[in-house]
Parts: structure tokens; sequence; C-alpha cells
């Protein structure tokens, strides 16, 4: 991806880090990120079996303030951020009047402040939003995405990780729910830890001063040994597709709605507080959606790509195929042993044409059946080995 007007990507704090480690770098939507420091898909079974560390800090981090900051954020945002007591984390949607998608975010409820993750590619343009959507609100949005780095510990070993490397945590960390934030010291300034993530497992997203990012990633790579090791884009994309998490960009935009997407849960209608886009998305939910985000299991070795072709099989040539939807995200899954993919499929496609449902990869048609999503789920996982 080409950064914004040509200009030279930003770099995180973790920057030198990530070099010293020998990382492949590339350019991510105007940031200079690590795809990989080795292998992807043994970086993804890292984070599956024990704990992976994920350089986050090209996210957007808000924080909102004032009097009215709660009244603010339920206009903007589909959940319900009423519902939320202190240290409770909702997954969000930001729409359009039209309930197009302009962001997903991650709202937490702190005490004294609304605290947002957003996406880095939208980060400029959420801020602008809300601002246009202010009005005379006493409430002020302070973009901290430059004075807090943001670091996650993925994995079923990062609960034993973690408190080896902070200083101490406002709460039981073993008893923290999903979704949840709580208080805690780095090097004695105040940070936050989250029971929050992206990959399908357990784990921990940590906002800490700047400064001391690179410190806090070197004790966590030498605390946790051979339990834990850095993490690139490239897993961490592999890791969420198989969890079924979409990608902004891919699976989600200002064209879609959310229940296409599967995201309905995120979109409280019922909530008292009016909010941008409500009236389109009740429409849209009554109407029911002419198209849905599904998982795709590709029968063939071949792996589908964003923006190839789903198609109905034909008994004569590939030019006689009939669409049937698209593929937004795609790629071997290193847990599963086979090609995985989303896309939408359109919803009259029924009964027996879904076992017609194949893939156009480059000329040749790779049948492909429905899975249910997540592809991964680490609650299935442990019942099936109970």
């Amino acid at each position: 991806m080409e950064s914004p007007s040509n200009l030279p990507p930003r770099r995180t704090c973790l920057h030198a880090e990530h070099v010293a480690l020998g990382a492949v770098m590339v350019d991510f939507h105007g940031w200079e990120m690590p795809i990989r420091y080795g292998s992807i898909p043994q970086e993804h079974a890292r984070v599956r079996l024990a704990a992976g560390l994920f350089d986050l800090c090209h996210m957007g981090r808000l924080e909102v303030t004032g009097s009215d900051a709660a009244a603010w954020v339920q206009r903007v945002i589909t959940n319900d951020y009423d519902a939320m007591k202190t240290g409770n984390a909702r997954y969000t949607l930001i729409t359009n009047e039209e309930g197009g998608i302009i962001d997903d975010a991650v709202v937490y409820r702190l005490e004294e402040s609304v605290f947002i993750v957003v996406n880095a590619s939208n980060r400029e343009t959420v801020i602008a939003w809300m601002e246009s959507h202010r009005g005379s609100l006493d409430a002020r949005l302070t973009d901290r995405s430059n004075d807090l780095a943001m670091i996650a510990i993925q994995g079923p070993g990062s609960a034993r990780i973690l408190p080896t490397i902070v200083d101490g945590i406002d709460a039981d960390l073993q008893a923290m729910k999903y979704y949840s934030i709580a208080g805690a010291r780095v090097r004695g300034k105040r940070a936050w830890i989250a029971r929050t993530g992206y990959t399908g497992e357990d784990g921990f997203e940590v906002y800490l001063d700047a400064a001391d990012g690179p410190s806090f990633w070197r004790r966590a790579l030498e605390g946790g040994g051979d339990r834990i090791a850095p993490i690139g884009l490239g897993a961490r994309d592999t890791l969420r597709l198989e969890a079924g998490m979409p990608l902004y960009g891919n699976d989600i935009d200002l064209s879609t709605d959310p229940f296409e997407a599967g995201l309905g849960f995120a979109v409280k209608l019922e909530k008292p507080a009016d909010f941008i886009g409500k009236r389109s998305l009740a429409a849209r939910k009554a109407a029911g959606p002419r198209r849905k985000l599904t998982g795709l299991r590709v029968e063939g070795r071949r792996v589908a790509r964003h923006g190839m072709r789903i198609v109905l099989r034909p008994t004569e040539g590939i030019a006689a195929a009939e669409a049937a939807g698209v593929v937004t995200s795609g790629a071997p899954s290193p847990t599963l042993g086979f090609p995985i993919a989303m896309g939408y499929v359109d919803t009259s496609v029924t009964g027996k044409d879904l076992q017609r449902l194949a893939v156009d990869i480059r000329g040749n048609l790779e049948l492909v059946s429905i899975h249910p999503l997540p592809f991964y789920s680490r609650t299935r996982k442990k019942k099936q080995g109970s």
C-alpha cells in the first residue's frame, strides 16, 4: 500500500526494535510496519500455542472528556455506551447517515473519560466525523495516538507473562473478563491493560507512555523467554481471518452495512439515545440483507484472494459462470491446514446452488464450501479437548 500523497511512511516508537530483530518491513496505511520476523506460519502457531507480541502503535487512540462526553459518543456509535459500566469495553461501529460503515472501533469506559481505538487508516476520518457532529456539547476529543504506545500480548500464555513485566495491575488479572479494561503501572507511570484482541486467542492490549514502549517491548521478550515471540502483520492477518474478524478496507467499508457483514450484534437500535444512521439501519434490518459475509473453505490448494469473483460453477465453460458474490479476505489457514476465505455471497443463492459455489482464481474455478464463522474458536478447541 502506498503512503497518502506519496509521503514517507511514519514509524512507531518500536521501529528500532523491529529493525534490530531483523523484521521485514512494509508500508501499511502510511506506516512502516513489520510484516514478519521469520516464518508467518510459525509466528501464527506461536500465538495459538503460547504467546505473541504485537506492535499496534499505528492504531488510532482517542480520548473524549467533558461533561457531555458520553452523549457525544452515544451520538456517533451504534452500540450503547450508556449500558456500559466503568471498566467495560465494547466493539462498535461508526456509520454515516445511510448506514455505511465509516469504521469499526473498540470503546472503553474509564472513570473520567471515554477511550476509543480506531483503525490506522481511518483515524483522521473518525476525528473529523466526530468533530462535525459535536454541536454545542461540552466535550473534547484528544488524539492520544502519539503519546500512548499500544502493545498487545496474545495467546494462551499471555496471562502468565504480563504480570512479570508491569509494576502492578489494579485488578485480578485472572478474574478480568473478556472485553474489560483496568489501570496498571509501567515504570511507575499510569497505564491501562485491556483484555481484548484481534487474534481469536485470550490476550491483552497494553496502553502506556510511548517513551516507555521500547523498554516494555524488550522486557516482554526477555521475561517471556521461549514462551513469547514478536509477531508481524502477516500472522496477525491469518489469525484474525481464522477468528472470523473483519478487516476494514477488505471485509467492511462505506459500501457495506452491519447486517450484511454479520455485525448486527453491535447495533443497538433499541437504545434510547438517537445515533447517526439509526433510521437507515432500522430500514436495512427490516428489509434484510441482499448479501451476507460468509466463511468459505477452498476445496483445492489454491488461495482465494481479495476481489476474486464468487460464482455458481456451470456445466459448461467458465464464461457461463453466474456471479454469486466476491471474496474479501483469503489465506492458507496454518491451524486448519487448508485455504480459507471470507466473502459476500448473494442471499438469493440457496439450497443445492450452494453446492455449486466456486471462486474464479486466475481463470480457474475452484470449488468452495460454506464454512461457519469463525473458522477457529479457542472456546470450541477447549471443549473438543476436554
